[in-house]
C-alpha cells in the first residue's frame, strides 16, 4: 500500500503541506476563499512538529492495525478494501473523540465546529496527495514501500534518487 514518507532532512518546515491540504479539502479550491470565506472552516490533516531545526509533517500514518479504526464506537473509521486506505465516514461520527485517544501519532484532529473529527484522506480520487504534490524540497514521497524498510527512507540521503525513479 502506498504511504506518505517523510524526509527530514528535507523538511524547512515551511508548512506548504498544510496550506495546500486545507485547500484540497476546501468547498471552492479557491486559496483566498478556503482560509477567509468558507464556512465551515476545511481544516488541514496534516501538522507541522517543529524542533529547533527539525521539522517534519504529521498525518495519518495508514497503519497496518489502525488502532483508531477499532477504537470508534460510531464505525465512522473503516479499512477501503482496494487500496488499504483507513477512511473516514464524517455521517457515522458520533464526535465521542474515542479515534483520537487511541491513535498513537495524534494525527487525527478534533472538529469542533462540526463536533467530528478529521484525518488524512490520502486525498482520495487524486494520483498524488496535495501535501506531496506541493512540497518544495520533497520532503514528502508518496510511495509503496515495505514497513521494515520505512525507517531508511529518512536515514539515507542517497535515496532520494531511487524514490524519484519509482523505488
Amino acid at each position: 500500500m502506498k504511504r506518505i514518507y517523510v524526509r527530514e532532512e528535507f523538511c524547512i518546515g515551511c508548512h506548504l503541506c498544510k496550506v495546500y491540504c486545507r485547500l484540497q479539502h476546501s468547498k471552492s479550491e479557491e486559496l483566498l476563499k478556503a482560509y477567509k470565506k468558507e464556512l465551515p472552516h476545511p481544516l488541514p490533516a496534516v501538522r507541522v512538529e517543529e524542533r529547533g531545526n527539525l521539522a517534519l509533517s504529521v498525518r495519518c500514518q495508514q497503519c497496518e492495525e489502525p488502532l483508531c479504526l477499532y477504537a470508534c464506537l460510531g464505525g465512522a473509521i473503516s479499512r477501503d478494501a482496494d487500496s488499504g486506505t483507513v477512511i473516514y465516514n464524517p455521517e457515522k461520527c458520533i464526535g465521542c473523540w474515542s479515534c483520537i485517544l487511541a491513535c498513537p501519532f495524534g494525527a487525527i484532529k478534533q472538529d469542533k465546529e462540526q463536533k467530528r473529527i478529521f484525518k488524512c484522506d490520502l486525498c482520495i480520487g487524486e494520483e498524488i496527495p496535495a501535501c506531496v504534490a506541493n512540497c518544495p524540497n520533497e520532503a514528502l514521497v508518496y510511495i509503496d514501500l515495505p514497513e521494515n524498510n520505512a525507517d531508511r527512507l529518512c536515514n539515507h540521503p542517497g535515496q532520494a534518487e531511487k524514490i524519484k525513479g519509482g523505488a
